[in-house]
């Protein structure tokens, strides 16, 4: 799980976020280090958003929602957030029923509106 930057643009840099591969099972002792490597990539990137790819996590559970909580608790504490690669459908699931929103790669943000969405238009509506 060790990262190291290139020195390249900085703006570039600042617009690239870090990844953080996670991979399972990971104990409460792990959770402590993990939290120390998205502060340190957050302050590293200057980017605002780890990336936290969680694909090799193995089965979801409430340890993997525990660490996910505890890693965008540290994220916003350091003014920054995680953002979820490859999560299991299952664990996108736990996380809905429990309440904890994460955003998610390849999905767009809550506050955007989705893709090719078209308003019905009925006939004799005033043009807008």
């Amino acid at each position: 799980m060790s990262y190291v930057r290139p020195p390249g643009l900085p703006i570039v840099d600042a617009m690239t976020p870090a990844v953080l591969v996670l991979t399972g099972p990971v104990t409460r002792d792990e959770a402590a280090g993990l939290c120390d490597a998205v502060r340190a990539r957050l302050e590293d990137t200057g980017a605002g958003v780890v990336v936290c790819d969680v694909g090799g996590l193995g089965p979801p559970g409430l340890g993997i929602v525990d660490l996910l909580a505890r890693l965008q608790l540290t994220a916003r504490r350091a003014g920054g957030s995680i953002r979820l690669r490859d999560p299991d459908p299952a664990l996108h699931a736990l996380l809905d029923l429990v309440g904890l929103r994460f955003e998610t790669e390849g999905q767009p943000e809550q506050r955007e509106p989705a893709l090719s969405v078209e308003e019905a238009v009925e006939p004799g509506d005033p043009a807008v």
